[in-house]
């Protein structure tokens, strides 16, 4: 993955060491949840996901695991990870610790921890979007569900990269970076 800006012929001659991203990816939304998504999950999830990790500079081969469910199972996670017994639309749990958002730690690579010894890659978290949530959305703010899903995977993309949106100032760097993301892969409002 290029710099942003850069060609890959570019980048390489630059000497930029840029990784690749693979996304785990399990469905364990019915069938009714995603019957009218015109889209390829997966696929869209790649592209943001590669988006996000090239505006970051990731040094390194990366990984992601993203499970597409339903109210009840994401309403446990929710309940049993952040003690809230709710639905939501998005759950991010990052395997890195930054100490500055979006600036990846020296030794992801190098660490048990981290990376996956048979491949290389570094492991940067799982991803759980609500399928349900992602329809009701979509429908509640006038656009597609391709959009509404893109956006919460950029969201959950940002999360682990360490960003979070607990501030206002927080919050207003985060969604800079969503909107751009979006932006830069033509998946708004108005024309997807």
């Amino acid at each position: 993955m290029p710099r942003a800006g850069m060609s890959t012929a570019a980048a390489a001659e630059a000497g930029d060491k840029m990784g690749s991203v693979w996304i785990d990816m399990a469905q364990n939304a019915g069938a009714d949840s995603m019957s009218d998504w015109d889209f390829s999950p997966e696929e869209t999830a790649r592209l943001v996901a590669e988006d996000v990790l090239t505006q970051a500079s990731c040094p390194f081969d990366a990984e992601i695991s993203l499970t597409v469910t339903e109210d009840d199972e994401i309403r446990e996670m929710n309940r049993d990870y952040r003690g809230i017994d709710a639905p939501t639309d998005v759950l991010s749990f990052p395997n890195l610790e930054y100490d500055i958002p979006g600036i990846f730690p020296e030794d992801a690579a190098d660490s048990f921890d981290t990376a996956d010894p048979e491949t290389g890659r570094v492991l940067l978290g799982d991803i759980v979007i609500n399928a349900v949530r992602v329809n009701e959305q979509a429908e509640s703010y006038g656009h597609s569900r391709r959009r509404e899903y893109a956006f919460l995977v950029a969201h959950s993309m940002y999360h682990l990269l360490g960003y979070d949106h607990m501030s206002p100032e927080e919050a207003a760097v985060m969604e800079e970076k969503q909107e751009s993301t979006l932006q830069r892969l033509g998946i708004t409002r108005d024309t997807d």
